[in-house]
C-alpha cells in the first residue's frame, strides 16, 4: 500500500474483534511513529498502553462515572463552546452518519447514551492507547502530537490493525491518571482504540465526506 492509499483508506473503526495484539507489534507501530517530526526534535509524546484487566477496570470506572452523572472534565478544551458554520453542520452530519449506521433513531436517548459508553470500552478493542503531554511544553507540541498520532494510525494499518482516535477518553482524565499512577499535571491529549476490525459491521462501513481542495485552499502567485 502506498502512502496516498494508506491516508485515504484510514478510517475510524468502532467495532473490533477480541483478538489480542502482541506487545512487539505495538512496539513496532510506536517505533515507526516516533519518526514523526517535532519542533526542535522535542518528541513530546508519552504513551500509556493499556490492555487486559487494567483496561477492563479503567473502562468500568469511566462507565460508572458516566452513569453516575459525574461531569466530564478534560485537561484542555478540545471542542468549541459554541459551534459555528461550516463546522456545526459537519459535526451534525458526522453524528447522523454514525447513528444511522448503528440503526439508532435520533430520538432514542437511551440507545445514544449506551453507544456513548462504548467509547470508554474503546469499542471493545483489546488495546487502549493514551497520549500524554508534559505541562512544561506549549501549544506547538499539540501540533507535533497530531503528526505522531496520524503516524500511529498509518503504521497500524501496515500491521493489519484498525484504530479510532478518541477525544472521549479524555473525559475523565483525573480518574485515568489515578488508576495508572500518572502525575496529575500531565496533559491527557487523547486516546485511541487499537485492534483488529470486526468485518461486516455496519458501523465500520460508512465514510465521512471530505471537502474539495478548492473549497479550503487559496493559491497566491
Amino acid at each position: 500500500m502506498n502512502i496516498s492509499d494508506a491516508i485515504k483508506k484510514r478510517q475510524s473503526i468502532r467495532s473490533f474483534t477480541s483478538q489480542p495484539v502482541n506487545q512487539e507489534t505495538i512496539k513496532r507501530i510506536l517505533e515507526c511513529a516516533s519518526h514523526a517530526p517535532s519542533g526542535a526534535n522535542s518528541q513530546p509524546w508519552q504513551i500509556a498502553v493499556v490492555t487486559g484487566k487494567t483496561k477492563e477496570k479503567l473502562s468500568e470506572e469511566m462507565i460508572s462515572a458516566f452513569k453516575e452523572g459525574i461531569q466530564a472534565k478534560r485537561d484542555y478544551t478540545y471542542y468549541p463552546e459554541k459551534w459555528e458554520e461550516p463546522f456545526k453542520n459537519r459535526r451534525v452530519s458526522c453524528g447522523m452518519q454514525l447513528y444511522d449506521a448503528l440503526g439508532i433513531d435520533r430520538a432514542d436517548k437511551a440507545k445514544r447514551l449506551e453507544q456513548w459508553q462504548a467509547n470508554y470500552r474503546c469499542f471493545d478493542a483489546p488495546v487502549m492507547l493514551l497520549f500524554f503531554l508534559s505541562p512544561s511544553l506549549a501549544t506547538g507540541s499539540f501540533l507535533d502530537y497530531g503528526m505522531f498520532i496520524q503516524s500511529v494510525m498509518l503504521a497500524a494499518m501496515e500491521e493489519g490493525l484498525a484504530t479510532c482516535a478518541q477525544a472521549a477518553l479524555c473525559d475523565y482524565a483525573e480518574l485515568i491518571k489515578d488508576n495508572l499512577h500518572i502525575e496529575q499535571d500531565m496533559i491527557l491529549v487523547c486516546g485511541m482504540a487499537l485492534g483488529y476490525e470486526k468485518k461486516g459491521e455496519r458501523v465500520n462501513s460508512y465514510r465521512t465526506p471530505r471537502e474539495k481542495v478548492d473549497d479550503f485552499t487559496t493559491f497566491f502567485e
